[in-house]
């Protein structure tokens, strides 16, 4: 039922591998490895790729890969057994050669393989024949939990107090006093009466009047605009002022977006090195978030439960630094099984080597796994005599048409003329929008220091088909050599199935170069939900056998969130896909690229 086993080394040394039947698994195992082992995602030890499911389990102290291949549409309860079995009866069996570096040569292990498989499927078919039994209360999760656990909330502020539940009465019927924990609530209380008594008595009486019948007929407005009727057309926005009238250009900004986004500079507090905090303690700080733990140093090899204390601490503070709480789990369970067997040092501490391991894997994912120039695709686009296409795509109110725009003025910097093609046809004042940043982003760069107008924006009114109005601007901005096409959709949620729908029709109409999805800095859990759920409404709406989903992220409102900056980690960990762009501020300038050891440095101080 098996369809593959392989053994191999980190390096990818082969070391035994079992092939059940003539179909080649090579895609798979080499799918695995590049999206899972090297990428370091190994929170959850099961991979789908094509028809077949993968298991693997690592051996961190020998550097091993073991690898199962089955069927997915097979249910096999006993691999995870299988698994840990065949993994220990190699160890025990090869750990001399194993230690002396020997990982080419024959490893006669068929015997011992089809002795474990043999004992695992037994086992399996022993356990389908136990009746199963409800879980008792000591078995679960809950039971776990203690009280001060189900009290205190994460991520309370110091400065609360918690609230007491007591009894009002003593065993002898008299009231209890009040605790010292009770003054502020005393002090309130007699703050509030004092106030009210002194509303009481400053308020008099006044005399009653006759009561005067008031007329209940509805009068027309008077709008009290100074000139009269003469100044109504100044309250009508509906028709935009002419081409030609007066915009005052912030010519300051012109110059300063030229060549590569400049990277992102998160602040943070450097002011005691990460050496210190773990090592040494300090008279004034408490020593970072693993501070309690620096007195745990190891010579032998790490184990589940030595580490357990530290990535609870460690999976709190992602939390608490806005990373989904799913994804936070994941990186520790992921840290946790590269780190397990591990040896180490005698002077190393299981907390520092636990944050360097997670420093290294946040890096690596942020880190982009293949390089984004859109200055380079567009001017390869231009080549090939087409524009350069890019979709915005989102939830409502994330400031897709806000940094469309900063975007648009950074590659006007660079010179390529744009067409932005105005596919919100649903949202009120959108193309307005659009218009207004065209003609700023005009003013800043007049067609008379260019041999053309530098912007130009598509647009066919409201409710209209977003498909079609992308595809026209695309063939004008073809006709008339306009080097890339900017296409604002109309924000929509990730449940609306009429809207998804229609999103994936405009992407798998026009097939775009590249699909950014923007986000909201802000955000924790949802960003999850959202971006699985947009990649899952394209490829499903798609009906293509290659969907094209999200190519990047652009994250914004990056500069309110301080120094929790979990978001990015969710939306490039749940996707695999690079963050471009990051908005941080409101002017066309406050566009950054990512830095991904500014913001790990942040996430884990």
């Amino acid at each position: 039922m098996l369809d593959l086993f392989s053994i191999f080394s980190k390096g990818g040394i082969v070391l035994w591998c079992f092939q059940g039947t003539s179909e080649i698994f090579s895609p798979s195992v080499n799918a695995l490895i590049r999206s899972v082992i090297l990428q370091e995602r190994s929170g959850n030890t099961t991979f789908n790729h094509n028809s077949l499911t993968l298991q693997y389990k690592l051996d961190n102290e020998f550097e091993l890969v073991f690898v199962v291949a089955y069927q997915r549409i097979l249910q096999l309860a006993y691999v995870d057994k299988f698994l840990n079995d065949v993994h220990l009866e190699f160890r025990d069996k090869y750990k001399n050669e194993l230690r002396a570096g020997q990982h080419a040569g024959e490893f006669d292990f068929k015997a011992c393989f089809d002795a474990v498989l043999k004992g695992c499927e037994q086992w399996a078919k022993s356990q389908a024949k136990i009746p199963k039994q409800m879980r008792t209360f000591e078995d679960s999760q809950k039971s776990k939990k203690t009280v001060a656990s189900m009290i205190e909330r994460k991520g309370e502020e110091k400065g609360k107090k918690s609230v007491k539940i007591v009894d009002a009465k003593l065993p002898n019927g008299k009231p209890e006093e009040p605790e010292e924990d009770d003054s502020d609530v005393l002090a309130a209380r007699a703050k509030l009466a004092q106030k009210l008594n002194k509303t009481k008595k400053d308020v008099k009486k006044s005399p009653k009047s006759p009561k005067v019948e008031k007329d209940r007929t509805k009068k027309p407005r008077v709008w009290e605009l100074g000139g009269g009727a003469r100044d109504l057309p100044e309250l009508d926005f509906s028709t935009d002022k002419p081409e030609d009238s007066n915009i005052i250009a912030d010519t300051h900004l012109v110059g300063r977006m030229t060549g590569a986004i400049r990277d992102l500079e998160v602040d943070s507090d450097e002011s005691s090195s990460e050496e210190e905090e773990l090592s040494a303690p300090s008279p004034k700080k408490s020593g970072g978030m693993f501070s309690i733990f620096k007195g745990l140093v190891g010579s032998k090899a790490l184990s589940a439960e030595a580490m357990q204390p530290v990535l609870e601490k460690m999976r709190d503070h992602l939390i608490g630094k806005n990373v989904a709480a799913d994804i936070a789990n994941k990186l520790c369970e992921s840290v946790a099984n590269k780190l397990e067997g591990k040896v180490l040092g005698t002077f190393d501490s299981v907390a520092k080597t636990i944050k360097a391991t997670l420093t290294e894997s946040l890096v690596q994912i942020l880190s982009p796994r293949r390089r984004v120039d859109i200055l380079r695709d567009a001017m390869h686009a231009k080549q090939e005599g087409r524009p350069y296409v890019m979709a915005f795509c989102g939830v409502n109110g994330v400031g897709k048409s806000t940094n469309l725009a900063k975007i648009c003025f950074w590659l006007i910097e660079n010179d390529m003329s744009v067409l932005i093609a105005a596919c919100d046809t649903f949202r009120a004042g959108a193309v307005e929008q659009l218009r207004t940043h065209t003609r700023h982003l005009n003013a800043l760069h007049p067609k008379q220091n260019h041999s053309r107008t530098m912007v130009q924006l598509y647009e066919k009114g409201y409710g209209k088909d977003a498909a079609g109005i992308a595809m026209e601007a695309i063939r004008y901005a073809a006709d008339t050599k306009i080097d890339v096409v900017l296409i604002d959709t109309a924000g929509r949620m990730q449940d609306n199935e009429p809207l998804m729908r229609a999103l994936a029709k405009l992407i798998k109409v026009n097939e775009p170069d590249m699909v950014l999805f923007v986000g909201e800095a802000l955000v924790g859990n949802e960003a999850v939900d959202q971006l699985v759920k947009f990649n899952q409404a394209l490829a499903d709406h798609s009906s293509t056998s290659n969907p094209h989903t999200v190519d990047g992220i652009v994250l914004t409102k990056f500069d309110t969130i301080d120094d929790k900056v979990g978001a990015a980690i969710s939306m490039t960990y749940i996707t695999g896909q690079p963050i471009v762009f990051v908005g941080t501020g409101q002017t066309y300038t406050d566009l950054k690229a990512l830095n991904a050891n500014a913001v790990v440095h942040a996430l884990m101080k």
